[in-house]
């Protein structure tokens, strides 16, 4: 993707929307539409046609498309979709497009969803409740480089990480596969996605699984990541 006309380009954000509820869509499309620094570009209901969507635009992108009238563009992603989930979704565009942003903005503020969405790829995490405006400085928060969330989900992230205290030694007892089941647990994998990695069943990860988290004391699997990251285990 690249801009064709410097004076049109100039400081406009390319906002994608990925949410299956038609009025949030068009609630989300129409508040791009009424800031000058940002352009609507489509909207999808899930995954599967912003896999879709997104090929067709951006592989290569289409001559004086509104696509190429863009100085750059964020992805904003919801969680709960029909079909493919959004966190899935997340670790699959983050390597097919890896230096487009990636936001989620959902109603899930677990920690779970949080930390698995943001080891799949996703650069930002927002709530629904966010405020209008602070929607918009957060998509041009990402752009610039930055990481925003809402502060409730910053909140859970830092309380997360104070929880996990240094271990006294970091010979932790995992064998050779569950260290890659770690790993996969890290990139964002769920059961079933690191079951075929691994070309095995998901009883198989589930089990391996109970014994990391035996080992690395812990009770979640977002514990489980933010331990595996803050502990240099993968």
């Amino acid at each position: 993707m690249g801009p064709s006309d410097p004076q049109e380009t100039s400081s406009v954000i390319g906002v994608v929307i990925i949410e299956d509820q038609p009025d949030i869509r068009e609630g989300l499309l129409a508040l791009v539409d009424s800031d000058d620094g940002f352009r609507r570009l489509a909207g999808y209901g899930s995954m599967e046609e912003a896999f879709v969507g997104l090929r067709r635009h951006l592989e290569p992108p289409k001559i004086n498309s509104p696509w190429t009238k863009v100085s750059s563009l964020v992805i904003l992603i919801d969680l709960g979709l029909p079909g493919m989930d959004g966190i899935e979704g997340i670790r699959i565009l983050s390597q097919r497009y890896p230096k487009i942003p990636l936001v989620v903005l959902s109603v899930f503020e677990d920690d779970d969803r949080i930390f698995q969405a943001i080891c799949a790829g996703a650069s930002g995490y927002l709530l629904k409740k966010t405020p209008p405006e602070r929607l918009l400085s957060s998509l041009q928060e990402v752009v610039a480089g930055g990481s925003p969330m809402s502060p409730e989900v910053a909140r859970r992230v830092v309380d997360l990480f104070r929880s996990l205290r240094a271990p006294t030694s970091n010979s932790f007892k995992l064998t050779p596969q569950e260290k890659r089941v770690l790993k996969l647990l890290v990139e964002g994998h769920n059961y079933k996605t690191a079951a075929d990695e691994l070309q095995v069943t998901i009883n198989t990860i589930s089990f391996h699984v109970r014994h990391i988290y035996e080992e690395l004391q812990v009770h979640s699997k977002a514990e489980a990541v933010a331990k595996a990251i803050k502990n240099n285990l993968v």
